[in-house]
């Protein structure tokens, strides 16, 4: 089976994107994040089409998460198995991340799969910041009150966390900002503590393979960017993982990219084959980079 994650930026901006996608890679199951949609605005009929039973949790302009599966979807659990609060600040997205469509589970093909969208915190002085960190605590909450280290469990999403100094393309510039300062990577590691296991770092040592490049500056053909997109497995699930790998190409050419690029396991055996473009890549980004 094929789990990928990918926060798509606007599941309606890019849906044309991910239908091509959903060809290319063929995933079991695809959780995204940052739908941007309501869920009576979610394109059912888009993935139905494409084979593929979706269940979304969403808000409108903010957030969302969503779960798509070819291998069914059961038990769907969304914000921590609580309603979504009226929000205070309707109009400012981060400050209630507890009130904002960022979590979704189901089952697919016996394995519990979570869709995360971590909040991003913006600045280290900042309510957001702050905010983020009471995210990442009731997350860690669920998971000990609601979860099992023994069963088949997938944590999937845009953690907006890099955890360590390999997972960014330049430390020194990184440090003192968000996404790598020591309570965001100690509340990570507090994740993986419970019984999750960073898959791709595992299976992938090597360091520059990132899933999110800003826009701007040709970040992207530079490879100025982190790996902030991660699956995080109970161990079963990292016992039957043959395969992970980032999706380099679809990050790039038309129709309109994300600025993430979808991370992919398979398990038990290798699913359908795509070429990720990392090696051909690596001669321009050393080009660019001189």
């Amino acid at each position: 089976m094929r789990i990928a994650t990918w926060n798509v930026n606007s599941l309606n901006a890019r849906l044309e994107k991910v239908v091509w996608w959903l060809d290319r890679a063929r995933p079991d199951v695809l959780l995204m994040q940052e739908t941007k949609l309501a869920d009576a605005a979610a394109p059912v009929a888009t993935f139905e089409k494409a084979g593929y039973e979706l269940a979304h949790h969403g808000e409108g302009r903010w957030n969302g998460v969503a779960i798509a599966s070819r291998v069914g979807i059961a038990d769907v659990i969304g914000n921590f198995g609580q309603p979504l609060r009226p929000q205070a600040t309707p109009d400012v997205p981060d400050d209630e991340p507890l009130a904002e469509a960022r979590m979704l589970s189901a089952v697919c093909g016996g394995v519990r799969v979570v869709s995360l969208y971590a909040p991003n915190g913006r600045s280290l002085d900042s309510p957001f910041y702050q905010a983020k960190l009471v995210w990442y605590e009731r997350l860690a909450r669920w998971l000990a009150e609601s979860r099992d280290p023994g069963e088949a469990l997938a944590l999937g999403g845009d953690y907006n966390i890099a955890p360590a100094d390999a997972d960014v393309w330049d430390p020194e510039a990184c440090h003192g900002g968000t996404h790598v300062s020591e309570p965001e990577r100690s509340a990570f590691a507090k994740l993986c503590a419970w019984g999750l296991v960073d898959i791709y770092r595992l299976r992938q040592p090597e360091p520059g393979r990132y899933t999110w490049w800003d826009y701007r500056a040709g970040n992207f053909h530079k490879n100025f960017g982190m790996r902030i997109d991660h699956l995080l497995v109970t161990k079963s699930v990292a016992g039957r993982t043959v395969a992970v790998e980032i999706d380099r190409e679809a990050r790039k050419g038309k129709p309109l990219p994300s600025d993430h690029a979808p991370l992919v396991i398979d398990l038990d055996e290798p699913g359908h084959a795509f070429d990720a473009g990392w090696v051909a890549a690596a001669g321009r980004i050393a080009a660019r980079r001189g």
